[in-house]
C-alpha cells in the first residue's frame, strides 16, 4: 500500500510587488502553480492514500482566488482518483485566531475529503485495514498519540514542531501551537508519521518525515536554501511511502521561480567603483541572467560613505530586471582603541562563541570538538537570515 504525503501549500501567499498580467501577485501565482504541478504528479502516481499535513492556506481567511484554486485541485484528485482516500490536518496558518471565526477547511468535506480542523480525529479506512489519527495545530493539550488497535496499519498525521528536529531559530520565526518531541510521537508504534510545519524535507525516523513545503513561502527563503544545501536536497517536493516495504521516495517539483543567493562580496578597502564592478561581475555571471528571478547579493564590510557613492542607477536596473533584487549591504564591524591609541578589531560573534565553547566547563561525557563544530554550524545557518537595513539608501 502506497501513500503520498505533502504539506505547507500556503496558497494565497504573497511577496514582493510584481503582479501577473491578470493582476495577481506573482509569488501567489507561483505558489498556486507549484501545487498544481504536485497534483499532476500525484495523480500519475495513483497512491492509495494522500495525506496533507497542514497549512493548505497561508491565512485562515484566504482570498476567493486561493479558495477556488484549492477546491479545483482537490476536486481534480477526487475525480481522477476516486478510490484514493484524502486526509487533511489543519495547520496553524489554517486555524482562525478566534472561535467566532468560521474555518474554511470544512469546505473540502463537501467533496469527500476527511478533515481534522478544530480537533484531533481518527479516520478508519477498513478497505486497507488502516486508521489515520489526524492532529491539527490548534490550541490546547495534544491528544494521546495512540494507534487504533482495531487496525493493522496506523498512520499519524500531524502539524507540529518536533523540538529536537526543527532548528530553534526557524521555530521562533513561524511558531506552531503544537510542540512535541520524538519520544512524544512514539514513532515505532506507527506504520508512518506524516509531519507538517517545517518547510524543509527532513527525516525524523525511518518511518517519519517532514515532507517540506511545495514552494518557498517563508519569511526567510535563504535559510531554507541553506538547509536544503546541507541536506543535499534539490528543492521542494513531496513524499511517497510504501507501507509494506518501508520504501521512502522524495519527489522533487520543478521550481516555479529561481532563488539565487550570489557569492558574497567583501568590500573592505574597496572604492565605490571597485564595489560597483564586483556587483556587476556577480550579476553578469548569473546563467541566463537575473530576469524574473529572486536574487540576493551580500556585500560585507561596506562603509556608509562607500555605499552612498555606488551606482544607484545600475542597482535600480537590477531591481527592474529581477522579480526581486536585494543588495544586502552590511557595515564593517566596530573597532576599539588600545591604551596606546592603536585601532583594534572588536572580536566577531564567531570569535567569541568559538572561544567560549572551547574554554568553558562542560560535562565530561560531551565531545567538545563536536560541540564547537555544531555551534559554528548554527552560526553559519543564522547568517542566512537577512541583516537589518543599515544602509537604507542602498535599498531605495
Amino acid at each position: 500500500m502506497r501513500l503520498v504525503h505533502l504539506s505547507d501549500l500556503h496558497l494565497g501567499y504573497r511577496q514582493y510587488q510584481r503582479l501577473t498580467p491578470t493582476g495577481i501577485n506573482q509569488r501567489e501565482a507561483d505558489v498556486a502553480r507549484s501545487f498544481q504541478r504536485a497534483v499532476d504528479q500525484i495523480i500519475a502516481l495513483r497512491p492509495d492514500l494522500i495525506l496533507v499535513a497542514g497549512d493548505v492556506f497561508h491565512t485562515s481567511r484566504p482570498t476567493n482566488t486561493a479558495i477556488l484554486h484549492a477546491f479545483r485541485q482537490f476536486l481534480r484528485i477526487r475525480s481522477e482518483l476516486p478510490q484514493t482516500t484524502v486526509v487533511i490536518a489543519a495547520g496553524n496558518h489554517d486555524t482562525p485566531r478566534t472561535t467566532e471565526s468560521g474555518n474554511i477547511m470544512g469546505l473540502f468535506e463537501q467533496i469527500g475529503i476527511r478533515v481534522a480542523a478544530s480537533e484531533a480525529k481518527l479516520f478508519r479506512i477498513p478497505e486497507h485495514d488502516l486508521s489515520v489519527l489526524a492532529v491539527p495545530d490548534v490550541p490546547g493539550p495534544p491528544p494521546q498519540f495512540s494507534p487504533d488497535p482495531a487496525s493493522r496499519r496506523n498512520v499519524l498525521l500531524i502539524h507540529a514542531d518536533v523540538d529536537d528536529v526543527v532548528p530553534r531559530y526557524y521555530a521562533e520565526l513561524d511558531r506552531a501551537t503544537v510542540k512535541v518531541s520524538r519520544s512524544d510521537l512514539g514513532v515505532t508504534k506507527w506504520s508512518y508519521v506524516a509531519l507538517g510545519q517545517y518547510h524543509v524535507h527532513r527525516r525524523v525516523a525511518e518511518n517519519a518525515f517532514y515532507s517540506g513545503s511545495l514552494d518557498y513561502a517563508n519569511l526567510n527563503v535563504w535559510f531554507e536554501k541553506s538547509e536544503e544545501a546541507d541536506l543535499g536536497l534539490k528543492g521542494k517536493g513531496f513524499v511517497e511511502f510504501d507501507l509494506d516495504s518501508g520504501k521512502h521516495t522524495f519527489h522533487p517539483l520543478a521550481h516555479s521561480r529561481d532563488f539565487l543567493d550570489l557569492k558574497p562580496i567583501n568590500a573592505r578597502e574597496m572604492s565605490p567603483a571597485d564595489v560597483d564592478a564586483a556587483i556587476r561581475k556577480a550579476v553578469d555571471k548569473v546563467k541566463g541572467g537575473i530576469e524574473d528571478k529572486v536574487v540576493r547579493l551580500v556585500v560585507r564590510d561596506i562603509p556608509r560613505q562607500v555605499a552612498r557613492e555606488l551606482d544607484h542607477r545600475a542597482l535600480r536596473d537590477y531591481k527592474r530586471r529581477a522579480l526581486h533584487f536585494h543588495l544586502d549591504a552590511r557595515k564593517p564591524e566596530a573597532t576599539r582603541r588600545s591604551a596606546a591609541g592603536a585601532a583594534l578589531r572588536r572580536p566577531s560573534v564567531n570569535d567569541v562563541v568559538r572561544e567560549q565553547l572551547t574554554s568553558r566547563a562542560i560535562p565530561a561525557d560531551l565531545d567538545r570538538d563536536r560541540l564547537v563544530e555544531l555551534g559554528m554550524k548554527y552560526l553559519e545557518q543564522a547568517d542566512a537570515f537577512p541583516a537589518p537595513a543599515v544602509l537604507a539608501d542602498v535599498e531605495s
